[in-house]
């Protein structure tokens, strides 16, 4: 995979411009909500501390990271990544760092991360990071979060159980639907397993989780159900789901903030 494309696919100053922007920063739209929306509704639910902003920038600088270290893995090209990977390690150290100093107990996370990364690395190496268990393994690190931003908080972890489940939910219901809009939108068994998916996320959410997210929850099986079949341009599709993080985060705070 290329940084940018060649210069033949960019004509004009608009190209150029596409091509500086992804040299930095990575072409994948819903990878800013999966990383956000659980950050976000921990930090919400679980109260701010001045350690919840380094964490963040060390965060999304991680992710950033992460992104052109896995190109490596995948092309074997470093010379061609080598100054995003050293911006945005550098970054990340260094905004990880007080975050450490201020709550150590949040490295008891690190072995985890370490686990899901390996699962990235060798789906990376396959040249087959678009494999479910591969986007599973991305969803299981954001869940990671709200644990991680009550950690920081001094909140018991336990207490952010059920945002982390509603987050967790919805996140991996975004992952089935976007297959089915998208890259397997002609499989039959996708859409299957998209529907039956959301249909048991809305009876867990009227079971344990109130009203409110049972409602979102309900309108996500809606789209899961309708939109399958009709294509809807990416940017459509993203702006559908940039709709539904907002409901989620919405509910999800409204009940256990």
């Amino acid at each position: 995979m290329s940084i940018a494309p060649p210069a033949a696919a960019r004509p004009g100053a608009a190209g150029r411009q596409r091509g500086r922007r992804h040299r930095w920063l990575p072409p994948q739209h819903g990878a800013w909500a999966m990383l956000l929306l659980p950050y976000a509704t921990a930090v919400c639910v679980a109260g701010l501390r001045w350690p919840h902003l380094p964490l963040l920038g060390a965060w999304l600088a991680g992710y950033l990271f992460s992104y052109y270290a896995l190109l490596v893995v995948k092309t074997g090209r470093a010379d061609r990544v080598r100054p995003q990977l050293l911006l945005y390690g550098a970054a990340a150290a260094l905004l990880v760092t007080p975050v450490l100093l201020a709550r150590p107990a949040v490295l008891g996370y690190a072995p985890l991360y370490a686990l899901l990364a390996a699962v990235n690395i060798g789906y990376a190496r396959q040249r087959r990071e678009r494999a479910l268990l591969n986007d599973l393994a991305s969803v299981a690190q954001s869940v990671l979060m709200v644990f991680v931003v009550a950690t920081v908080a001094g909140v018991p972890p336990a207490g952010l159980a059920g945002v982390a489940g509603a987050v967790a939910a919805y996140l991996v219901g975004t992952v089935l639907y976007v297959k089915t809009m998208i890259r397997e939108r002609e499989s039959v068994g996708y859409r299957w397993a998209s529907g039956a998916y959301h249909l048991a996320a809305v009876v867990v959410a009227v079971a344990y989780w109130g009203p409110a997210v049972a409602g979102v929850f309900a309108l996500l099986l809606l789209r899961a159900a309708l939109l399958p079949g009709r294509r809807l341009a990416p940017v459509r599709v993203g702006l559908v789901e940039l709709v539904g993080s907002l409901l989620v985060f919405a509910a999800v705070v409204g009940h256990w903030a």
